[in-house]
């Protein structure tokens, strides 16, 4: 097996779409009904196997309240992949995409972006198109688009291991 590869990876999008959430249901496999509010960045570790290899995805919570946003440019650097988050039953929890893409990708174009749909335990309250999130998300040149829910645990595991895959596939290839 090869040496380990250090993957930053962080999680963007509003306040209250789920990111912390997501993150405890990830890496210590439960679900907090009440999280704190995140204030900057909050950093977790997750060590996994990709094609052979093992991957130490280094995660950055990223605070969605607007007042942090100005500092975020600067903790993006070295990001090797993203999941911007959305909230299946806020459709204004889109409406600020332009900006966190902006965020992602401000020391490389290229980095790969995952969109997740948080929340999808509660389908019912849904009020987002697919067909409009499908457009989000190549407007955005996003490479994926997925439903989690941190209640329930569906595909959490799945978007962590998409960003991987993707992440260690575009190192991979600029090393070629």
């Amino acid at each position: 097996m090869s040496k380990i590869k250090v993957c930053k990876i962080i999680i963007t999008g509003n306040g209250g779409v789920g990111k912390t959430t997501l993150l405890h249901r990830y890496i210590e496999g439960k679900f907090l009904v009440n999280t704190q509010m995140t204030i900057g960045v909050e950093f977790f570790i997750k060590e996994l196997e990709v094609d052979g290899s093992k991957v130490l995805l280094q995660i950055w919570d990223f605070g969605g309240q607007e007042r942090f946003r100005f500092l975020l440019k600067n903790y993006a650097k070295g990001t090797k992949g993203a999941l911007f988050l959305f909230d299946l039953t806020r459709p204004l929890s889109l409406e600020k995409i332009d900006e966190w893409i902006d965020i992602c990708r401000s020391e490389d174009p290229t980095v790969p972006i995952l969109l997740v749909g948080s929340k999808s335990d509660l389908e019912d309250s849904a009020s987002l198109d697919e067909a409009f999130i499908k457009n989000r998300q190549q407007n955005y040149d996003l490479f994926d688009f997925i439903k989690i829910s941190s209640k329930t645990g569906r595909n959490v595991e799945k978007a962590f291991r998409l960003i991987a895959e993707k992440v260690v596939k575009s190192i991979k290839d600029s090393n070629n």
